[in-house]
């Protein structure tokens, strides 16, 4: 299947959701060593850096809720909490779909960043 066609298959999100994307993870440490395969699922799963795909049709629009915008855009890496969302596997990549409201920042380069 090509490229074009697995992207086709991403969900579109619904309402006020957020369709996300985990940054791939290092497979080395700062080290050099290699990390256990063990170790990579387990910071994919807890990982609380989400880069944003897709923003439902309802996102941010509730202004009592929202006074001064959006949290997020397409294309921002977003911090979240460790389990927040939906996870779902698509062509062997992870994905997560989180309420518009579980975005707590927004960062430029979220290299270094690691749930501690």
């Amino acid at each position: 299947m090509s490229d074009e066609q697995q992207a086709t298959q991403l969900p579109t999100p619904t309402g006020y959701k957020i369709l996300c994307a985990i940054p791939e993870i290092e497979a080395k440490f700062d080290s050099g060593l290699l990390k256990a395969e063990k170790t990579v699922k387990d910071e994919e799963l807890m990982t609380t850096v989400l880069f944003v795909i897709k923003l439902g049709p309802d996102c941010y629009s509730d202004t009592s809720r929202f006074p001064t915008g959006p949290y997020c855009q397409e294309g921002d890496f977003v911090l979240v909490r460790p389990n927040a969302g939906s996870r779902l596997n698509i062509h062997g990549r992870q994905f997560r779909i989180i309420n518009d409201d579980s975005v707590e920042g927004v960062v430029d380069d979220p290299r270094g960043i690691s749930r501690s």
